[in-house]
């Protein structure tokens, strides 16, 4: 039988721990600093992305206006012959030596028109068809129950979590307009 390892091993912290105020307060500044420093190099980076992203847009505006308009002329193209592409209509699916050519219906929506909600719901209802076509949700108001927590103390399931949290904030000053 093999001995049993009485002994742990872990890794030994490598974080500095400030031993004074004053050591707490330049630990403080160096986050701040480092802050601001990632900050300046996430800006640089963002400026090269957004010239490298707009240098590709323009190298590739010309292509997307071509496809735009072969598109356009085929679409009209294949309308204008569809009988006979289509064998009389019994097939939407057309193959062509280059590609495919197809008509396809997209799934059936339901659009209710800007601002017609309200009228649309007060018809759905004189009709007598709320049971079918309104839907009605319940939902738990959790800002009810964060007002008045005594109310709902022996509810099973339901508890009120709070936590505190640690926040380091350097000091920074921003430039005045």
């Amino acid at each position: 039988m093999a001995p049993k390892n009485t002994r742990t091993k872990s890794a030994a912290s490598t974080v500095p721990v400030p031993q004074s105020r004053d050591q707490a307060v330049d630990a403080i500044a160096q986050i701040g600093q480092s802050q601001r420093e990632q900050a300046r190099i996430e800006a640089a980076m963002n400026d090269e992305l957004s010239a490298i992203k707009q240098r590709y847009e323009e190298a590739a505006t010309p292509f997307k206006k071509q496809i735009g308009d072969l598109t356009a002329g085929v679409q009209t193209w294949c309308e204008a012959n569809r009988a006979v592409l289509t064998d009389g209509n019994k097939t939407k699916t057309v193959n062509l030596s280059s590609g495919v050519v197809k008509w396809r219906l997209t799934p059936p929506s339901v659009k209710v028109g800007r601002g017609m909600t309200a009228a649309v719901l007060a018809a759905i209802r004189l009709a007598g068809l709320a049971d079918l076509f309104i839907r009605t949700t319940e939902e738990l108001n959790k800002e009810a129950v964060l007002a008045a927590p005594e109310k709902v103390a022996g509810v099973g399931g339901l508890t009120i979590h709070q936590a505190e949290e640690f926040v380091i904030e350097p000091y920074a000053e921003e430039i005045a307009a």
